[in-house]
C-alpha cells in the first residue's frame, strides 16, 4: 500500500471510443475529460451507453477503438498501476444480506489489507459521514434501501481511493434517501481528493454537479458546468436539453 501515497491528482480521458456489443453500436465515438477534486455527473436517459462506459474506465471491457487515458498530476500512468487507486460501485450490490455493517468493514478491511490503525480511523470518519454508527450490528438485509447504498459505499470508500466511480447510485432509492447520499458525496468531495464519476438518469441530478457530460445514444452531446449548458441551450432543465437532441438526433 505504500505506492499508492505517492499519487497525488488523479484524472482521466476517454477518446474517441467506440464500442459494439453484439449487434448493437453501444459507445459511438465517445470523448470525455473527468478532473480531480470535482463530482462529475454523466447524465442520459437508459440505453445511453453509461454503464458501458464505466466499465470501460474499469478495465472490464475494452473499447473497439480509442482510449481511456489516466493521468497522474498530468503524466500519463496505467491502469494496472492505479488499480488499487480505484474504487466501483455498480448498479448492483454485492453486498452480504446475513452481514452486518460491521462484518461488511471487517470483510473489506480484510481484502484491502489495510493496516488495524488505518481501518480504524477510517472506519470511525465513514461511519459518522453516512451517520451509520449507530447502527453497526444491522444486517444488510434489514436496511432500507438507502442505508443499503451507503454501506455500499463506504465499503468503496474504505480504501481511501483517488477516483470514484457510482453507476446509477440512487437509483431506486426514495426522494429523502437520494439527497441524503448526494449530501454524503458532498461531504466527501469536500474532506477528501477525490474524483467522483456518477451516472444517473435523473435529469435533476445534474444540477448537484461541478460538471456534468451529457450522453445521448453513445454519443458526447455536451460538457460542462450544469448552469452554463442550460444557459447555452436556453433551457430550463436537462429534461428540456435531452428532448432539444432527441428531436433532432438523425442531425447529429
Amino acid at each position: 500500500m505504500g505506492g499508492r501515497r505517492a499519487m497525488k491528482d488523479i484524472s482521466l480521458k476517454a477518446l474517441n471510443v467506440w464500442k459494439k456489443l453484439r449487434q448493437t453500436q453501444a459507445l459511438k465515438g465517445l470523448s470525455m475529460q473527468f478532473t480531480p477534486h470535482q463530482i462529475h455527473g454523466i447524465i442520459g436517459p437508459e440505453g445511453a451507453g453509461k454503464t458501458t462506459f464505466l466499465r470501460h474506465i474499469m478495465g472490464l471491457l475494452k473499447p473497439d477503438q480509442g482510449e481511456i487515458i489516466f493521468l497522474d498530476q498530468d503524466s500519463p500512468v496505467t491502469f494496472s498501476k492505479i488499480r488499487e487507486l480505484v474504487a466501483y460501485m455498480p448498479q448492483t450490490q454485492s453486498l452480504y444480506p446475513e452481514l452486518s455493517i460491521h462484518e461488511h468493514l471487517e470483510f473489506f478491511k480484510t481484502l484491502y489489507q489495510l493496516p488495524e490503525e488505518d481501518y480504524k480511523n477510517r472506519r470511525q470518519k465513514l461511519l459518522h459521514m453516512a451517520r451509520l454508527e449507530g447502527v453497526t450490528d444491522r444486517l444488510a438485509s434489514q436496511l432500507s434501501g438507502g442505508m443499503y447504498k451507503k454501506l455500499g459505499l463506504i465499503c468503496a470508500l474504505l480504501s481511501s481511493p483517488k477516483v470514484l466511480l457510482l453507476d446509477e447510485p440512487t437509483n431506486g432509492v426514495d426522494p429523502l434517501s437520494r439527497r441524503d447520499f448526494w449530501e454524503l458525496l458532498y461531504d466527501l468531495k469536500e474532506q477528501e481528493d477525490i474524483l467522483i464519476l456518477v451516472t444517473t438518469s435523473y435529469m435533476d441530478e445534474a444540477l448537484k454537479c461541478q460538471q456534468v457530460h451529457l450522453l445521448f445514444d453513445g454519443k458526447t452531446l455536451l460538457e460542462g458546468p450544469p448552469q452554463e449548458i442550460l444557459k447555452q441551450k436556453d433551457c430550463k432543465s436537462f429534461d428540456e436539453v435531452f428532448l432539444q437532441y432527441d428531436s433532432s438526433l438523425e442531425a447529429l
